[in-house]
C-alpha cells in the first residue's frame, strides 16, 4: 500500500510570468489517494501578527477529492508521472457541480529532489485556462505518538447541501467543508519543542488556520486516532452532521 504524502508548494508560475508564491499551500494525500489541498494567501507585507482565524479574503482555494497517477515516457526517454486530481468538494464550485471537475499535470523529479509540475488550469486572475508550472517539495511524515497515523473523514449530506473532508496525516491535519455557498477550512500542525523550527513553547497540536464558521472535526480526527477511538467504517457526529471514517492507516516511523 502506498504511504501518505505531505507536499508543500514552493512556487507557481503562470506562463510567461515570473515564478512567485503568494500562498502557503499544503496538500495531504492518503494511501488510498484521497487529498485535501489548502491554499491560503500569505498576510500582507508588514503584518507580522500571528493569526489563526482569517477572513475569507485570505482563501485562494480549498479542495478535497481523490487523485490518480501513472508513469509515462517522454519522446526523449525521460520518465515522468501524469497525475489527475478529481475534485469532490471545492471552495470555487458548488457541490452540485463539482463532480467531473479535475486538474491534470505532468510531474518530473528535479535533481534537488523537488518536483516540477506542468499543466493547464483556470487562472483565477483571468478566468481563462492557462499554462502553469509549480514546484513542490515533500515533508517526511512524523509519528506524534509513536506510529505515523493517517485518517480520512468524509461528510456528504445532499439535503443540507454539505460536503466535507478531513485528512490527518502524521503531524498535519487539514479540513474543508462546503455548506451551500459557505466554506470552512482548518489547518493544524503538531509541534515538538525539541525541534528548532517550532515557535511554540509546548508540544502538541496547534491550529494554524481557520476560515469560516462551520464545524469540521479536526479535533476528533487527531485525538480519536491517537486514542484508538476511531475505527474504519465508524462515524463522528455533530448535530445533524455524520462524518464517516473512510480510511484509517498506521505506519512505523
Amino acid at each position: 500500500m502506498a504511504k501518505i504524502s505531505l507536499s508543500h508548494r514552493k512556487w507557481i508560475r503562470w506562463l510567461p510570468e515570473e515564478a512567485s508564491e503568494p500562498t502557503t499551500t499544503l496538500v495531504l494525500t492518503s494511501p488510498e489517494k484521497r487529498f485535501v489541498d489548502l491554499r491560503v494567501f500569505k498576510p500582507p507585507k508588514g503584518n507580522d501578527e500571528i493569526e489563526d482565524i482569517l477572513p475569507l479574503a485570505r482563501l485562494d482555494w480549498a479542495i478535497g477529492g481523490h487523485s490518480e497517477s501513472e508513469s509515462r515516457n517522454a519522446t526523449d526517454g525521460t520518465v515522468y508521472t501524469h497525475s489527475k486530481w478529481h475534485h469532490w468538494v471545492s471552495s470555487r464550485v458548488p457541490n452540485s457541480e463539482v463532480e467531473g471537475v479535475a486538474d491534470e499535470g505532468d510531474m518530473v523529479v528535479q535533481q534537488d529532489g523537488t518536483v516540477l509540475e506542468k499543466g493547464s488550469m483556470v487562472n483565477p486572475e483571468t478566468g481563462t485556462v492557462g499554462d502553469y508550472e509549480e514546484v513542490w517539495f515533500d515533508e517526511a511524515a512524523v509519528g506524534t505518538t509513536g506510529k505515523v497515523k493517517c485518517i480520512v473523514l468524509a461528510l456528504q449530506d445532499d439535503r443540507h447541501k454539505e460536503r466535507g473532508m478531513v485528512i490527518r496525516a502524521g503531524q498535519w491535519c487539514q479540513a474543508v467543508l462546503r455548506t451551500g455557498d459557505h466554506v470552512t477550512l482548518e489547518r493544524w500542525k503538531w509541534s515538538d519543542p525539541s525541534s528548532s523550527e517550532s515557535g511554540n513553547n509546548s508540544s502538541g497540536w496547534h491550529r494554524q488556520v481557520r476560515i469560516g464558521d462551520g464545524f469540521v472535526p479536526c479535533g476528533a480526527a487527531i485525538e480519536g486516532s491517537d486514542a484508538g477511538r476511531l475505527k474504519p467504517g465508524g462515524e463522528v457526529t455533530f448535530k445533524e452532521q455524520i462524518w464517516k471514517v473512510v480510511e484509517l492507516n498506521e505506519f512505523v516511523s
